[in-house]
């Protein structure tokens, strides 16, 4: 071989070391950034271009080796120097990836560590009876709200598509919504007072209980006082829907705190043992109910001669630069992100927030809906259906995408069965199972997209609804409703809506794809050193004899499955039930959702609950019957008995034989 052609190879190697160097800088100044999403790319590019340069080496290796005569030249030494460096680098950057990688999996853990450490903070914010009061007392009375809803979509969709519905139709439709809808306020200060007495009860001394049905009868009452005006020929019902919704709370909580202190003063009226019982606690009654009804009167008074008007107005009007702010970027991405926060440590985010927001999101779709009627634009941000159809896409975490990013880009076994089996629930906003089987809650790799997520969502919402004039949201939809569907009913069914709708499932897309992709990284290698282990572990399950005997149940057992919205508990139930059949097991199951158990729990043998709920254990444990096995699952065992119907109800007998 010449000179000449000599050199010419020593330039190839030169170039395709070059090519390699120049990719393996570029890979760690993206490490450096904490950006790890090309590295299994750039990695394979430049083992490509060293074994291109290699194969040039080693051509030249086998002439010289058959007794060739060579004449090396600079470029051929240059371009050895080139290949020996490059192939170090590659090494060095090896260990660099895992050295970047535990570093900033040991920074995210701290980050994660502080925040878990908040935990028992976040479980008693979760556990206060105010705030649970006011979530299960909306729970108790969304059947109205729903049922109202179906009567508004019936008139107004019609109406978006050119189609006039007959006068008498179109004012029967709207007076039944405004007969549902109109009194919510009037409802939920009933549902309330009585949820929020069922949680005192179990906090009172053994022997003194409040009244609940009298509770929300005096509810009502103090209600009426907050919020009712006199006109001429009646009163006025402005404030007897959503936008009396704070005073309905307040009313409820007045009455509560009122029946709490006579019953624990023994403050009443007390009757000879030969009245009956039904007329000894009206009696009861009459010292509480009279002092509760009797502080809203006071109350009102004072509101109407400081102000003029009546309490209901006044609380609305004082908060309004607060409910302004919150309709701001900031406000709307400082409550969804917290929402968010709260369940990335485990603790059911909307639970919490939810109810310091109920009162506004529900009064200003009310508001939207008048805007709307009269030909302006819906622009009150702050919803029902931001929430559900926008900041919570899908789920807490704005999740609807991720199960189907797992589908489709995800190379470990586990990501790909958890996209398969949780698309469906995500779809309808049942994501706990994607939240634990991922698992999402907890893990470092989700926490950026998981709180990003939702506030980028509302977001640009507002920015469609601020600057491209799109109506916000003006009707109350189920929250199970598909989110892009929610969402495009939800405004009024528009052009803007559909088009937001796609955006946000790209744009959510494109901030959950990074992640994901790192965390399948981490768990290919993981599947990769299990795969051996689990080989042989399954030669042993071969050669093992299994002698375990079949569970036998000499009675029935009734199990309660208790979480936030009833849609997980559903599935959980319907697996224990397969679980029945398969084995023959006399054990039933039924759902539910945590606020509404109390009157049915009685009947149940096994309580089950949900990871979400699981902080109310102790509470659960108090109203249950003696004998009641009460059991708090973990997220992963949740999921994978959801999913063994044999293993969970092999589970409730085994939790139910150790009593």
């Amino acid at each position: 071989m010449t000179k000449d052609e000599l050199s010419m190879v020593g330039f190839e190697i030169v170039a395709y070391s070059g090519d390699a160097r120049s990719t393996l800088l570029e890979l760690l100044k993206e490490m450096r950034a904490g950006n790890f999403d090309n590295v299994e790319e750039k990695l394979k590019d430049a083992d490509e271009n060293i074994n291109l340069a290699h194969q040039s080496q080693t051509t030249i290796l086998q002439q010289e080796a058959r007794g060739e005569d060579m004449e090396m030249g600079f470029i051929f030494i240059h371009g050895q120097d080139h290949l020996m460096t490059t192939i170090l680098l590659r090494d060095v950057i090896e260990d660099f990836i895992t050295l970047y990688r535990e570093r900033n999996k040991i920074m995210l853990d701290a980050v994660i560590k502080k925040i878990e450490k908040g935990k028992p903070f976040f479980d008693k914010i979760a556990q206060n009876i105010y705030l649970g009061a006011v979530r299960d007392g909306f729970l108790t009375a969304m059947p109205a709200i729903l049922f109202s809803s179906v009567f508004i979509l019936a008139a107004s969709i019609p109406e978006i598509f050119g189609i006039k519905l007959p006068a008498d139709v179109s004012t029967w439709l709207w007076k039944v919504y405004n007969y549902s809808m109109g009194i919510v306020g009037l409802l939920v200060s009933a549902t309330t007072a009585k949820c929020l007495a069922e949680s005192m009860n179990r906090r009172l001394p053994e022997g003194k209980v409040i009244n609940t049905t009298s509770v929300m009868l005096a509810s009502i009452c103090g209600f009426f006082m907050l919020a009712v005006s006199d006109v001429k020929l009646g009163i006025s019902t402005t404030y007897l829907g959503t936008k009396g919704l704070l005073a309905s709370f307040i009313a409820a909580f007045i009455t509560v705190k009122m029946y709490k202190f006579c019953v624990e003063k023994d403050v009443t009226i007390h009757m000879p043992k030969e009245v009956p019982g039904t007329i000894s606690q009206m009696f009861r009654d009459v010292f509480p109910f009279s002092f509760s009804v009797l502080v809203c009167v006071i109350i009102d008074l004072i509101v109407r001669n400081l102000f003029g008007y009546t309490f209901a107005e006044a609380i609305i009007t004082l908060l309004q630069p607060l409910f302004t702010a919150a309709d701001g970027y900031l406000g709307i991405c400082i409550i969804w992100g917290a929402m968010a926060m709260f369940w990335f440590v485990g603790v059911h985010g909307p639970s919490i927030v939810e109810p310091a927001i109920a009162a506004i999101i529900y009064a200003n779709v009310d508001a939207n809906l008048v805007l709307f009627k009269a030909g302006h634009q819906a622009a009150n941000v702050l919803t029902v259906g931001l929430g559900n159809f926008v900041g919570t896409m899908g789920g807490t975490g704005a999740t609807l995408v991720v199960p189907f990013l797992f589908m489709l880009f995800a190379r470990s076994k586990q990501l790909k069965a958890v996209g398969k089996t949780t698309f469906i629930p995500v779809c309808f906003a049942v994501n706990e199972p994607l939240l634990f089987a991922t698992p999402i809650v907890l893990n470092p790799y989700f926490f950026v997209p998981f709180l990003l997520a939702p506030m980028v969502n509302v977001s640009l919402f507002k920015f469609f609804v601020d600057v491209l004039k799109m109506n916000s949201f003006i009707y109350v939809l189920p929250w199970a409703t598909p989110a892009p569907i929610g969402l495009i009913l939800g405004t009024g069914i528009s052009f803007l809506a559909v088009l937001l709708a796609v955006l946000l499932i790209v744009v959510d897309g494109i901030i959950y794809l990074p992640f994901v992709k790192a965390y399948d990284a981490s768990l290919l290698e993981e599947e990769k050193q299990k795969e051996a282990l689990e080989a042989l572990e399954e030669q042993v399950k071969e050669e093992e004899t299994e002698t375990n005997e079949p569970l036998q149940l000499d009675k029935k057992i009734n199990v309660l499955v208790l979480c936030v919205g009833a849609g997980t508990s559903a599935m959980f139930a319907n697996a224990v039930k397969e679980g029945a059949k398969e084995t023959g097991l006399p054990v039933d199951a039924t759902a539910s959702a945590y606020g509404n158990h109390y009157d049915i729990l009685k009947n149940y043998d096994v309580v089950v609950l949900s990871p979400q709920v699981q902080a109310h254990l102790e509470e659960v444990k108090q109203d249950a019957k003696e004998g009641t096995k009460v059991i708090a699952t973990k997220g992963a065992q949740y999921i994978q008995l959801t999913r063994d119907p044999k293993g969970a109800v092999e589970f409730i007998v085994e939790q139910e034989k150790e009593g």
